[in-house]
């Protein structure tokens, strides 16, 4: 797989005769998948190399910013499941104002003469162009030979990035990974926080989002395992095992920490928690499971209270995992 950026490809770049697909492919799901399929299929038959099209920031947070709707996966996580599909190219394309200012005519002109696109597989919904006039009809008149996919459905129900939103933010992971083909999973590196968890005795490892804002807000079951050398618990002292012998079992907080207002600006974290576990996992790239939903974020009164609190959530998440067994399955 190569990955190419639309505005740093020198010009008279030449790509090889191209089967293309344009979106924004968050979580990279179940219909996502079934594109990457039918765009792959086409390609064998033409002797095409496949080409994906993503954009970066998604069209919604250039317009709406914070407000836009929050991110399935961080930008690297979907490359690298766009890649695990055995994608030839992944084109990402800098979503500025100069680029959404590109009418219909000029966008399938980017397509036809930069990307080599000689065949297209859109979504029954796809549209382009500053004003909207680009659909599946505009490129069949401009030359392109274009499939569009059917809605795929599960559960009674269209698979959609909005719809796989909604299940994470009601905490059903089950039915995410459904929908997603895969459990739900955010991957980032260990960075330094603001060291406040070990003042009160629950050192936590903080996971790089690498997002405007998550989908999940709360607390939660989680497992960890790391995504370079050796396995987790290979590199912890103690810890619960998760669902394979590679992850270690945690409590994992998402949110702004309102019980830390005034002490601590209120920016997105995720906070991992590994019981019974000591390590240094600083600069370690992993990738956090969630496994179950506990509760929101409680803003409690004093550290005290935000002790015990984190104290009780502890013991009901390690008791959930005792009558889970089997919920790695």
């Amino acid at each position: 797989m190569k990955l190419l950026r639309l505005h740093a490809l020198p010009e008279g770049f030449n790509l090889p005769p191209t089967a293309v697909t344009i979106g924004n492919f968050d979580g990279v799901h179940v219909g996502h998948q079934a594109m990457i399929a039918a765009l792959q299929q086409t390609a064998h038959e033409q002797q095409l190399k496949t080409l994906v099209m993503v954009f970066e920031p998604q069209p919604l947070e250039f317009f709406k910013g914070l407000d836009a709707p929050p991110r399935i996966t961080a930008w690297r996580e979907k490359i690298e499941l766009l890649r695990d599909l055995g994608v030839d190219y992944i084109v990402s394309v800098r979503f500025d104002q100069a680029f959404r200012s590109l009418t219909a005519q000029a966008f399938a002109d980017l397509l036809k003469h930069r990307l080599n696109a000689q065949s297209l597989i859109i979504g029954d919904d796809f549209r382009f162009g500053c004003d909207r006039a680009g659909d599946r009809e505009f490129l069949i008149n401009y030359g392109f030979p274009v499939a569009s996919l059917p809605t795929i459905e599960i559960d009674g129900g269209r698979v959609s990035s909005t719809r796989i939103r909604q299940c994470l933010q009601d905490g059903d992971f089950v039915q995410a990974a459904h929908l997603l083909g895969r459990p739900y999973t955010i991957t980032g590196r260990v960075q330094y926080g603001d060291q406040i968890g070990r003042t009160i005795d629950f050192p936590t490892a903080n996971v790089a989002l690498n997002r405007l804002k998550p989908c999940l807000h709360g607390i939660y079951a989680v497992e960890m395992q790391t995504l370079s050398g050796a396995t987790l618990p290979e590199r912890v002292n103690g810890g619960v095992l998760g669902y394979a012998p590679d992850r270690l079992y945690g409590a994992g907080h998402l949110g702004t920490r309102p019980a830390l207002e005034g002490i601590v600006p209120l920016t997105w974290r995720l906070e991992v928690f590994l019981p019974k576990a000591s390590a240094n996992l600083y600069g370690l790239r992993v990738k956090v499971r969630f496994l179950h939903f506990l509760h929101g974020e409680i803003k409690y009164p004093s550290f005290d209270a935000l002790k015990d609190g984190i104290q009780d959530d502890v013991r009901k998440l390690l008791a959930w995992r005792e009558d889970h067994a089997d919920a790695g399955v």
